[in-house]
């Protein structure tokens, strides 16, 4: 009886093979696996890809995890921990396929306690959310390490490096072995190159052939490897890739020069099917360290922007988040996120962490607990200090959660996958027909290099790096002029946009210019102190406004029931006297505005005071840019103040502008709708607080802030409100980056159209098609990056600001 070979993971089982259901398996671990997957109707994973290749002969005793349920360790391993939610990101080194992606996303199949797994395969990772009530951090490692995917733990606690997406070594030698054969059976077949008008002796002519014939294995068989797994995967699928032409190439030429060689009746083409897979290897490794140099994926988050208050014997001050280090204190208002991992020091602390698990319930937290990254406070200022170094990737992967997306309808996306689904295809049935009119001809010889040259030359991988390397070097120069967009689709929905909705207040205008003046019964020292430490808890730009206008000594006043009714107001126990600070129906509910400027009431113990009233200040260029973008967009005003602006407002917006005051949240949420039931794509731009449902609603939202903490996750884009004025210029640079995808694909064809043309003709050969392959989506990555570099500079020329010139 002959050794059989393990269903799950493929190794040889020996002589005590563990048989189940009439098949066989290498060790119990394996057997029950297969037992776990079935029982879940989980074993479709066996028809993704026939052998896995995840023994569990060495897999670690359950025991061995039992230390991760130590609180020190799993505080390390965890990014968030809170109520039913526990969340982790693992590294799993076993990744390496899409059967393996199906598994690992489908684990809260295996196990109702996980809520959700999800695979980032480039950087094989898997994000896991489980019950931490109901499992314990070892038990979901163990059932991990069950199923072949043992995690790579580290617990060392260091600042976050980038990721270098270097070359490994076992690339380089499989490029050094293929290297080694490929210039041996150059020289062996290099009499044949010399031998016209002359023989050579015929057993020497055997050797040789089999000499290259055996150096050509492991060509075959290791340099090949990948390109023929990867179209069998495909195959098995009922699918097709890139893959399965270059695959059927190598497989003609290495099926054809067998036969020569072995039946005495050529020199076969194993020359051209060594510089063929040696050329493909080269090219993959210099595309990819091409691209690795082109990467806009690392810089756009490097760019993406969060500012926080840090405070440092009694002052405040603002820093970069990336400049926040472990054990500095932070203050942190209402609405504002928790930028690392930190413990609660001062302060009243409800946080929402419905950015991390969609949970929008505030949970309480009591001084000296922990507050996770991604949380927002609700009530008043807290101080936190920071246990953990920041994470922008981080915050940027929750910014670019699924739970945020808006349905789009992507065009572009669309051709491509229209693209990838035939390409292939019409390129394998050109192929095939090359070789018959050859072969047809009398010229199998042509036939033969007609039908590689054919499945080589014309690669769609040139296709499909045109739109990610267009929009993403986009995304790229928009981060460096401070306009931060959530995805590369974000790009072609602004190149909609036929309608642009503008907030006013700390939109339009500039609140650190404004100027402030108090009118109604004079406040003492003490009073203007207790109205300072109230402001000090809200972000709102119109309370940061105020509270930096009210020079006041003495330290801010801690607050007790802090609220703040989104576009309403705010108000609090000051030192035992009740604050009321917003509108006047919220300070007074009898009392009428009479005045249509913009006021900020006040009541103290339930009497009225006065109120604050704010002289507005436009932003620097709003005026050109507001004239030139109503040459070309509809633009309307949805404001909260009063309409004492209105003829300001339309002689900057046009007397054409749609101009609506006195709105509350809900009623530019219902504006939004309307604009878009009539067709209208529609652009938002506010402050990120209380417009956070009509940036949501509408098809752009852009959160428009001085300060980027106070961004919504239902935003598209974040604008540093220095750079409104560019607008104009960020919605034209869309149109032509959109453009630019479309010149992208056609040169793609134009150089497809061309390699086929000659390889047709049989005058590429395969070793020339295969160097050829990888030029070309250089070529296509090089051309975007260069032509959006050069229409960035036009378009988007740089602040006189050094820090940006440098850039």
């Amino acid at each position: 009886m002959g050794k059989s070979n393990c269903y799950h993971c493929g190794d040889e089982c020996g002589s005590e093979a563990v048989v189940y259901e009439a098949k066989d398996f290498c060790c119990n671990g394996c057997q029950l696996v297969y037992s776990l997957l079935k029982e879940n109707e989980l074993d479709g994973f066996y028809s993704l890809k026939e052998n896995p290749r995840l023994s569990l002969k060495d897999a670690k005793e359950g025991s061995a995890f039992d230390y991760l349920d130590d609180e020190t360790v799993s505080q390390k391993l965890l990014d968030f921990c809170e109520g039913n939610t526990a969340r982790l990101t693992l590294k799993i080194p076993q990744i390496h396929c899409h059967s393996c992606i199906w598994l690992l996303e489908k684990l809260d199949r295996l196990d109702e306690h996980i809520s959700s797994s999800r695979v980032n395969f480039l950087k094989k990772e898997l994000t896991i959310s489980y019950n931490p009530n109901e499992r314990k951090l070892s038990e979901v490692i163990r059932l991990l390490a069950s199923l072949g995917y043992e995690p790579s733990i580290s617990l060392s606690d260091g600042d976050e490096k980038p990721r270098e997406h270097g070359i490994e070594k076992k690339e380089w030698f499989r490029l050094g072995l293929t290297f080694f054969c490929f210039g041996n059976i150059m020289l062996l077949s290099f009499p044949e190159y010399v031998s016209k008008g002359f023989s050579i002796e015929g057993t020497l002519s055997g050797t040789f052939g089999y000499l290259s014939l055996a150096l050509s294995l492991p060509i075959l068989f290791y340099g090949g490897i990948d390109y023929l797994r990867s179209a069998f995967i495909a195959l098995k699928n009922r699918g097709i890739n890139i893959d399965v032409p270059i695959s059927l190439g190598i497989i003609c030429l290495f099926t054809v020069s067998t036969y020569e060689i072995l039946t005495g009746t050529g020199a076969g083409y194993l020359d051209s099917l060594a510089g063929l897979i040696f050329f493909l290897l080269l090219g993959k490794i210099f595309q990819r360290k091409t691209f690795h140099r082109l990467s806009f994926e690392r810089d756009y988050k490097a760019y993406f922007p969060l500012s926080v208050t840090t405070v440092s014997n009694g002052k405040a001050q603002s820093i970069p988040l990336a400049k926040l280090e472990v054990g500095q204190r932070v203050l942190v208002r209402n609405s504002e996120l928790i930028p690392a991992d930190a413990l609660l020091i001062k302060g009243q602390a409800d946080i929402d962490y419905s950015f991390v698990t969609g949970e929008s319930d505030p949970v309480h937290k009591e001084l000296g607990e922990l507050l996770y990254a991604g949380g927002r406070q609700h009530g008043g200022a807290i101080e936190i200090e920071i246990q953990k170094p920041p994470s922008q990737s981080y915050l940027t992967s929750l910014w670019n959660d699924q739970a945020f997306d808006k349905e789009r309808e992507n065009g572009l996306d669309r051709i491509s996958n229209a693209v990838s689904k035939w390409f292939t295809l019409v390129v394998i049935a050109i192929a095939i027909s090359a070789f018959g009119y050859w072969t047809y001809q009398g010229k199998t010889e042509v036939g033969l290099h007609a039908f590689t040259s054919v499945l080589i030359i014309a690669c769609p991988c040139a296709l499909a790096l045109a739109i990610p390397f267009t929009m993403g070097n986009i995304l790229r120069i928009f981060g460096k002029h401070k306009f931060y967009l959530k995805d590369i689709g974000v790009i072609e929905q602004l190149s909609r946009i036929s309608s642009i909705v503008f907030d006013k207040t700390g939109t339009l205008t500039n609140a650190q210019k404004a100027s402030v003046h108090f009118e109604g019964e004079a406040l003492s020292e003490e009073e203007k102190l207790l109205v300072k430490s109230l402001l000090e808890q809200s972000g709102h730009p119109l309370s940061r406004l105020v509270s930096e206008q009210l020079s006041v000594d003495g330290k801010i006043i801690p607050v007790d029931n802090f609220q703040e009714l989104t576009g309403k107001g705010i108000e609090g126990l000051v030192d035992g006297q009740n604050l009321r600070i917003g509108k006047a129906s919220f300070v007074d509910k009898g009392l009428k505005s009479h005045t249509n400027e913009t006021t900020v009431h006040l009541a103290i113990n339930g009497i009225y005071r006065g109120h604050f009233t704010v002289s507005n200040h436009y932003r620097q260029g709003i005026s050109e840019a507001l004239e030139q973008l109503g040459h070309s967009y509809t633009l309307s005003l949805l404001s909260g103040d009063g309409d004492a602006e209105k003829p300001r407002l339309e002689a900057l917006m046009g007397q054409q502008a749609d101009l609506h005051f006195s709105q509350s949240p809900h009623d530019k949420l219902q504006k939004i709708r309307e604009k878009k039931a009539s067709g209208e794509a529609t652009m938002m731009l506010g402050d990120g607080l209380n417009d956070a449902g009509a940036l949501k609603e509408s098809n752009v939202g852009v959160a428009v802030s001085d300060n980027v903490a106070h961004f919504t996750p239902a935003s598209d884009a974040i604008l540093e409100a220095s750079q409104l004025p560019k607008l104009e210029h960020f919605l034209k640079f869309s149109h032509l980056g959109v453009k630019l995808v479309y010149v992208s694909f056609g040169l793609s064809f134009l150089y497809n159209l061309v390699g086929l043309f000659f390889a047709v003709r049989g005058d590429l050969s395969p070793v020339v098609s295969a160097i050829l392959m990888p030029l070309s989506s250089i070529s296509v990555a090089l051309f975007a990056m260069l032509s959006t570099n050069l229409l960035g500079n036009q378009w988007l020329p740089s602040t006189t600001e050094k820090g940006n010139a440098r850039r």
